[in-house]
């Protein structure tokens, strides 16, 4: 069987000007295969272009990713600052509320209680282990969202807090009346409250119910607060003692006086000048031993002065 001829065409080129025509013929494969690697050369650029295209797309967009990031972090930062801020402020409110608890008649608030929003959940929410896996941006993002909510958690205690020693204190304006809340005399604090200290005559390991406070011989003594007088005697050691009873378990005494002018009995307020400053009983120079006891037990006197909180 005769083969079929394979098509062929004659392209004529003539130049422009003066020269010859030239005749070139070409096959029917050599146009497919010029046709192919046409297109394969196309093909090509075409992938070529379009990487290009996508790579500086990807470039733009990580740059922008990447100033998104600073801008967050810087964010991330800032926050963090202010928090610190808000959390001296939350530790002021604390001071101020263990005063106000006091004042209402209530237990202060365990240290372990007002730190409550210290610390957090960490590592234990998947957010958690996504933020970690960002890495510093992200570990910061935890930190600070960490932050937050212990601030909130410790707000929220000093909320109900406050909130009960408010309605304690609206019922308790006769307490308040009755709370030593100056310092009886002017002076140095030489020696403070404590369960145990050695006696500076005695040398002996006892313990030490109140604070010394050393004046001039006869510097006035006031009470405290609001009162009756139930004590008035020489007692060994304390030499010439005052006892008030202020009511709601306050008691508060008054040692080593040079005189006493009050009686038992007698009804006194706060600031009224009830004694003199001495050196009687076991006493190395003038100063005032002064004792606060609530509900029979010895506590330190400086924990109720508060002059600018308790006025009458």
């Amino acid at each position: 069987m005769r083969k079929k001829a394979e098509r062929r065409w004659t392209v004529m080129v003539v130049p422009h000007g003066s020269g010859l025509s030239r005749a070139v013929e070409v096959s029917q494969t050599f146009l497919k295969t010029l046709v192919g690697i046409g297109s394969v050369v196309a093909l090509t650029f075409l992938v070529l272009g379009v990487a290009a295209i996508s790579r500086g797309v990807n470039i733009t967009r990580s740059r922008a990713l990447e100033n998104e990031n600073r801008v967050l972090a810087n964010e991330i930062q800032q926050m963090r600052e202010r928090m610190a801020g808000l959390r001296d402020t939350l530790h002021r409110f604390s001071e101020r509320e263990q005063e106000l608890r006091l004042l209402a008649g209530l237990t202060p608030t365990d240290t372990t209680v007002q730190q409550a929003g210290i610390g957090g959940p960490a590592g234990t929410w998947s957010e958690g282990d996504s933020l970690k896996a960002l890495g510093p941006d992200g570990r910061e993002a935890l930190a600070a969202r960490l932050d937050v909510d212990a601030l909130g958690r410790r707000a929220n205690i000093l909320v109900r807090s406050l909130n009960q020693a408010f309605d304690s204190l609206s019922h308790q304006r006769e307490r308040l009346a009755a709370t030593p809340s100056i310092m009886p005399t002017q002076g140095w604090l030489t020696s403070a409250f404590m369960r145990e200290r050695v006696h500076p005559i005695l040398h002996l390991a006892r313990p030490h119910e109140g604070i010394d406070v050393s004046a001039k011989m006869g510097s006035e003594i006031e009470a405290p607060a609001a009162g009756i007088v139930t004590d008035v005697k020489w007692e060994e050691g304390y030499g010439n003692m005052l006892t008030l009873d202020h009511g709601f378990g306050l008691v508060t005494r008054f040692a080593h006086c040079s005189a006493i002018l009050v009686a038992r009995g007698q009804r006194v307020k706060r600031g009224q000048v009830i004694a003199r400053v001495g050196s009687t009983g076991l006493s190395t120079g003038p100063h005032l031993h002064y004792e606060v006891w609530v509900n029979h037990k010895p506590v330190d006197p400086l924990k109720y002065v508060m002059p600018d909180a308790i006025v009458d």
